[in-house]
């Protein structure tokens, strides 16, 4: 049978008019689903951007429900959309309604997200829609509520769009069990993953059902065009803004339709505004995006960008998955982007054809940069991509799950572990484990469990396992989620009764180190801080040009190890130095001669002495987290071997620390063996603040702490408070408490990417190189440069400006 004729019964005849109408054909991925779908199995769907991966994902439902006519029973949820983004949820819902109005199918599309009115919420409730498109956490609020198995008993399908960006993660955890849950509610419900970018798609497949393992790959897309900018102005040799290059990055926008203008954290999102804006002699419309602006000014960008009214968009990973800006052609990575997938999915967002090329520019703002950003290059021209690596799911997350299940119905325990083994995160749970959530769900663990505030679930004479009351489920209802932000602070005009206009929202410890008068840069203006009411930050508009504090710092994405791993090998390639800008490779070159290059498999370890200090420099390319946590530990045994360290700074590249005392003699194999790993790094997690930070997010997470209570919400003082308290007491009298232990896991994996760590110390066993140096290398500048910043706050310009000469000549000399 000829493709036609295959799609004549594959394709009813008012889908294959809409189809020849708009000019499209039936692509082979979109047809694979169709027939995944008569097949009643799971799938998942790797496809690039603009060949159609959402259509092909909701084709079966709109068929399936196009065929079964308007519906004379009662209204039931056919299908399930799940996005990772609020806004991309709403974007679904715009695309889908175009099909369904077109073609005048009697099909009802609603989108459910934490900004849909309360209304419509009960609406949604009493009157599913056939299609509802969500997110991960309005889904573990289904699962809580009661009646959740007569709401989805008749579920056909759930479609999970850019997996990718779940599946790794907590807010996986959750959605795997949600799935899960759903499963049991309707057996014969298909599950539909869809991404362009999975690096392991068995892996992710995997994840989204134990069911089989059908894989849909999309015919690749024409190559992206990617270029390196190379700035007339000379690579710096340090830091992240890319100011070098914003005058290159101006004239780039203005070959542009629409330029997205992205970067990796708020405060380079604020910087790189406000120099575009002062670059803005052509008065383009140039606009901001990121989390932290108030979803009015977020919603008012998106519109002017649909419509076509923007020149370029500074913005951060709030539009990085896959909303299609018709008028996008042009994507600007300012600052290396720290992975391949994330770089190929931001590339996604200029023009949504598959036949034609996206055109991205990379800007790397120092040389470290340009060797990534060259790698990132590399590794998208041959379609390789990174991912998160294999998770095991957290257990306060399963807690959180079990109490929507007690919320929503009573439970057995015996089947409630074999619906939560199906889920992939928690196939290997083991049947104390799950023992042990349970007791801490309904008790609070051995040292709380005379408090009854933490007793939440009971059970009844029947055996099953329920809800305390509804006042608990009310409250449970009211946490559900697993994204713990920090406390935000309202940033308002002055006005009576918080009445002012308001401008954004900003971390609440970030105004803990402002003074009322002090000037900051946010929203692309610079302000005055007057002072914090209530909730509320007061500010006024500024009349100064340079802010006393340039913004706050946000987080920041740690490099990929496959990037790591890429970069690690250009720099042992010389071959591969040609495609670098001519002062880089001169940087190389000075560096071979004056010390040595870091190999692919080893540790390239600097001593050398400058002024009173003495230094130690090593290059292990693994991430800014797993050097801070190895310099941690190094400065712990550089300290019992009486050298008395007196810093440390670690950036995605290397670490340096310095010291009063020589450091060339030590043992270098002995100073980097993997026992750092045990006994040290238990010594000063036992120390650390960031334990603390753990244990409070788990106990969020886990429902110990309710940040919202009915009638108001506890500020983070509250929280942290509650948190310390209940931390101190259990590592008192109850040491292998659940939350204890999730929180040291949490630690190891988020905070300290101890993983990352140990794979660097195991490969680098008896491969240390130590150069003993009688100045600083060319490698080492940068991190001196950090040092020189970092400690010298009140420093002008100028005298920075001056010392950071002194040490290129130095290197270089």
């Amino acid at each position: 049978m000829n493709t036609r004729e295959h799609d004549h019964d594959l394709i009813p005849p008012r889908f294959r008019d809409w189809f020849a109408e708009r000019g499209w054909a039936v692509r082979a991925h979109q047809r694979e689903m169709i027939e995944k779908a008569k097949a009643g199995v799971d799938v998942l769907l790797v496809a690039p951007t603009g060949g159609g991966k959402t259509l092909a994902g909701f084709l079966p439902s709109l068929i399936d429900l196009a065929e079964r006519g308007p519906r004379n029973g009662p209204k039931a949820l056919h299908t399930l959309y799940i996005s990772p983004l609020k806004a991309l949820a709403v974007d679904v819902e715009r695309n889908l309604l175009t099909p369904v109005r077109e073609m005048g199918l009697p099909i009802v599309v609603e989108s459910r997200t934490g900004d849909t009115g309360q209304a419509r919420r009960q609406r949604q409730k009493n009157l599913p829609p056939d299609i509802l498109l969500t997110t991960p956490e309005q889904l573990a609020l289904f699962c809580a509520w009661e009646g959740a198995r007569d709401y989805f008993e008749n579920l056909r399908c759930v479609v999970i769009d850019e997996i990718h960006a779940i599946h790794g993660s907590k807010r996986g955890d959750l959605l795997s069990l949600g799935l899960a849950r759903l499963r049991s509610f309707s057996p014969n419900l298909r599950c539909v993953g869809l991404s362009a970018t999975v690096d392991d798609p068995a892996r992710v497949r995997r994840w989204l059902s134990d069911r089989g393992n059908d894989i849909v790959l999309g015919r690749a897309g024409a190559p992206p065009q990617l270029e390196v900018l190379l700035s007339e102005n000379r690579v710096p040799w340090a830091g992240h803004t890319a100011q070098h290059a914003m005058a290159e990055v101006y004239e780039t926008i203005k070959t542009a339709r629409t330029a997205l203008v992205f970067v990796n954290t708020r405060w380079q999102a604020e910087f790189a505004f406000q120099e575009l804006w002062r670059l803005n002699d052509d008065n383009l419309p140039i606009a901001l995006h990121h989390g932290s602006l108030s979803a009015e000014q977020r919603r008012r960008v998106e519109a002017m960008m649909g419509r076509g009214e923007l020149r370029a968009v500074v913005c951060t990973s709030t539009l990085d998955l896959g909303i299609d800006w018709g008028a996008v052609d042009l994507v600007i990575q300012l600052a290396a982007p720290k992975g391949s997938s994330r770089l190929v999915q931001r590339i996604g967002r200029a023009n949504h054809r598959l036949d034609e090329s996206s055109r991205a520019v990379l800007v790397p703002a120092s040389r470290f940069e340009m060797l990534e950003c060259q790698a990132a290059v590399e590794a998208v021209a041959e379609n390789a991509l990174d991912g998160d690596p294999s998770r095991t799911g957290a257990r306060d997350v399963l807690a959180q799950h079990v109490m929507g299940c007690g919320c929503s119905e009573p439970f057995d325990l015996e089947a409630l572990y074999a619906e939560i083994t199906r889920a992939a995160p928690y196939a290997d749970l083991s049947w104390e484990a799950w023992e042990q959530v349970v007791d801490f769900v309904s008790t609070g663990g051995y040292a709380l469990k005379t408090y009854d505030r933490f007793r939440r679930l009971i059970r009844g004479q029947d055996g099953l396992w329920r809800v305390r009351n509804e006042e608990t489920a009310r409250r449970h209802r009211m946490n559900v989620g697993v994204i713990v932000t920090a406390q935000t602070l309202n940033i308002r005009l002055p006005g009576r009764r918080g009445s002012g206009r308001m401008i954004g929202q900003a971390e609440e410890w970030y105004f803990e180190q402002l003074s009322p008068g002090d000037s900051f840069l946010f929203a692309g203006q610079v302000w005055r801080f007057e002072g914090v009411e209530g909730t509320d930050a007061i500010v006024t508009r500024s009349n100064d040009t340079e802010p006393k504090v340039p913004s706050w710092g946000g987080s920041k994405f740690p490099l990929s190890t496959y990037l790591a791993k890429r970069v690690r090998r250009m720099m042992s390639d010389e071959a591969a130095w040609s495609r670098l800008p001519r002062d880089v490779c001169e940087w190389l070159f000075a560096q071979k001669d004056h010390s040595s290059l870091p190999g692919e498999d080893d540790l390239l370890v600097e001593t050398f002495t400058r002024g009173k200090r003495h230094f130690l420099v090593c290059y292990p390319f693994e991430g800014r987290l797993a050097h801070t946590t190895l310099a941690m530990l190094v400065t712990r045994r550089l300290d019992r071997a009486g050298v008395g360290p007196i810093g440390y700074l670690a950036n995605d590249y290397a670490l340096c620390v310095w010291a009063m005392r020589p450091m060339d003699g030590l043992d270098f194999d002995a100073l980097f063996q993997q026992d750092m790993l045990g006994d040290d790094l238990e010594a000063w997690l036992d120390e650390s603040f960031m334990m603390k930070r753990a244990f409070k997010e788990c106990a969020l997470i886990a429902g110990l702490i309710e940040r919202r209570m009915p009638g108001h919400e506890k500020n983070s003082r509250q929280v942290t408070f509650s948190a310390d308290l209940i931390y101190d007491t259990l590592r008192r009298h109850d040491p292998g408490h659940l939350l204890l232990s999730c929180a040291r896991e949490d630690a190891a994996r988020g905070l300290l990417d101890v993983a990352r760590l140990g794979e660097l110390l195991a490969r680098i066993s008896g491969r240390i190189r130590v150069e003993r140096l009688a100045r600083l290398s060319p490698f080492a500048v940068p991190l001196l440069m950090e040092i020189g910043k970092e400690r010298a706050p009140g420093t002008s310009a100028a005298d920075m400006m001056l010392e950071d000469a002194a040490l290129i000549d130095e290197a270089m000399s």
